[in-house]
């Protein structure tokens, strides 16, 4: 463990489930979102640019993806008419050049493929102990991509997250918990494991 505690910024995140796992690694976690948390934790209600430059260690995003999932493409057209794909393209370029070493932003397949930059990695539900099929993209910087932790082999060609109903938004925004732990267990355990070194190198330096 580095000298002090590591600190995170889950970005757009409203379960606290990736905050929460991070926390139990030893990080002090903060999520933040226009919504108020559905967990206990620490959580700022608001926007989270204005935390962007408060010194975190390591930023995990989940950018709002109605502007730029390609399962909306019928509504691009109004959406480049009115600005709000463009907004939300610059939101993430904000959170990807966001001051911070170690950063992830996740996000189902989008345009942010073809109009900032491919993913560094693709995942699925299945391959984190949850049946579901469904292309998550990860946008990596000075992070490893995440190892499989448990390959379910019976899968849903739908996911249960995606059902119709007035909580489908919210479920389809809700991070697998499975795949929350796994941030935590690899990136999170990383980002300790590169502060520690550098710690020790300035020490042994000074």
């Amino acid at each position: 463990m580095p000298e002090r505690q590591p600190r995170a910024l889950v970005a757009c995140e409203f379960s606290g489930r990736v905050r929460d796992a991070l926390t139990r690694v030893g990080f002090h976690a903060v999520s933040c979102d226009l919504l108020p948390s559905e967990t206990e934790g620490e959580h700022v209600q608001g926007d989270v640019c204005e935390l962007l430059d408060l010194g975190w260690d390591l930023l995990i995003a989940h950018p709002p993806y109605i502007d730029l999932a390609v399962s909306g493409a019928r509504h691009f057209a109004a959406k480049i008419a009115d600005g709000s794909q463009g907004r939300a393209l610059d939101f993430v370029r904000t959170l990807l050049t966001a001051p911070i070493r170690f950063k992830a932003l996740k996000s189902p397949t989008s345009v942010i493929s073809t109009q900032i930059r491919k993913p560094d990695q693709t995942v699925q539900p299945w391959m984190f102990g949850h049946g579901e099929r469904s292309r998550i993209h990860f946008w990596l910087e000075n992070l490893p991509q995440l190892e499989p932790t448990h390959i379910v082999h019976e899968r849903d060609p739908l996911s249960r997250y995606g059902e119709p109903g007035p909580e489908r938004w919210k479920n389809l925004c809700r991070t697998y918990p499975g795949i929350a732990d796994a941030m935590a267990d690899q990136w999170g355990r990383y980002v300790i494991d590169q502060l520690a070194r550098q710690h020790r190198a300035e020490k042994n330096a000074s």
